[in-house]
């Protein structure tokens, strides 16, 4: 490690980051240092520049993901080499603001019961039933499951706080046929080491491979990943009654503005809202005249001449079995 990496890694410890947080930080700005090729603390504005067009453009990385690079390189040029001058070269890209996908119950079981086996439907299970992030789930231990109390500990979530989530009955039952199969000893999803099970947190992966199997099997079509099923425990959460701040509690926002995304996704909420063409008294006539529908024309040979309609008006016939409500 060279002596301005050094540095980064003790600012990060000094600042008490994560662990995930330093071993992220220092990766992006290893990975920077090779894109230039040259001294660190020799980059121009005209180097950051190209770099963010780089990400961006050639490696075509979500913008998620680049705002997480930049953060990096700021840190590292704010705090460790001093320059505040190179905040500005270092912009954040904008970012659309997208509803997150959300299942529905019925889905939700369907995921659940198109799990490869046991180990994967436990881990379904605890991910939609406490509404964990990936982190949280594998690093759950068999000690923050609180049978006599019926809650669920997280230690060191994201932000480094803490939390309790209460126990379902369910989950419970299922944590205790799992335990009953598998052991564990610490943890309570172990990972694995040269091939055989090892009493260690698993890695993200087996838990991405799990939501992606079930999902497969179960036929959904939507794009489902592990943060989809925190998702959908918070929306159904709010059309049972939930209030925001319960919510927030639960999934472990610092914020409260985090939570409010889940008012955009509750259909109870969407759909109390009164549609002011509800209020309207509209009936069709009979006869209604129709613009010209501005269809190509067929290529040659590929059936029929087309013709113009010879007249702009036709009879209002009833809605097609397609789209009749």
């Amino acid at each position: 490690m060279t002596k301005l990496l050094q540095r980064l890694h003790d600012e990060l410890v000094r600042r008490h980051y994560a662990t995930t947080t330093r071993e992220s930080y220092l990766r992006i700005v290893k990975a920077f240092h090779r894109h230039t090729g040259g001294r660190l603390d020799r980059v121009g504005p005209d180097d950051l520049r190209r770099y963010q067009v780089y990400l961006l453009e050639e490696r075509k990385l979500a913008v998620g993901t680049v705002i997480a690079e930049i953060a990096a390189l700021r840190f590292f040029f704010l705090r460790v080499l001093k320059r505040r001058d190179m905040k500005e070269d270092l912009p954040y890209p904008k970012r659309r603001r997208r509803l997150p996908v959300v299942l529905s119950p019925e889905e939700v079981q369907r995921l659940i019961a198109g799990a490869k086996n046991l180990y994967h439907r436990t881990l379904l299970l605890t991910l939609y039933g406490a509404g964990l992030r990936r982190s949280e789930v594998a690093h759950l231990k068999v000690r923050d499951i609180d049978s006599h109390r019926m809650v669920l500990r997280v230690e060191q979530g994201k932000g480094g706080r803490d939390r309790e989530i209460p126990l379902s009955p369910t989950l419970l039952a299922a944590l205790r046929e799992y335990y009953r199969w598998m052991r564990p000893q610490t943890y309570l999803f172990p990972g694995t080491q040269d091939g055989w099970r090892a009493d260690r947190p698993i890695t993200t992966k087996p838990i991405w491979d799990a939501v992606r199997l079930a999902a497969q099997r179960a036929k959904i079509d939507k794009p489902v990943s592990p943060h989809t099923l925190r998702h959908s425990y918070a929306t159904h959460l709010r059309e049972a009654g939930a209030d925001l701040r319960t919510i927030q509690l639960l999934l472990g926002h610092a914020d409260l503005s985090h939570t409010t995304v889940y008012l955009h996704l509750s259909r109870r909420h969407l759909q109390a809202a009164p549609n002011p063409l509800e209020q309207l008294h509209v009936t069709p006539p009979p006869v209604m005249p129709r613009s010209r529908l501005l269809r190509k024309p067929p290529q040659s040979g590929a059936g029929p001449p087309w013709r113009w309609p010879i007249s702009s008006t036709r009879r209002v016939t009833p809605l097609s079995s397609s789209i009749r409500g």
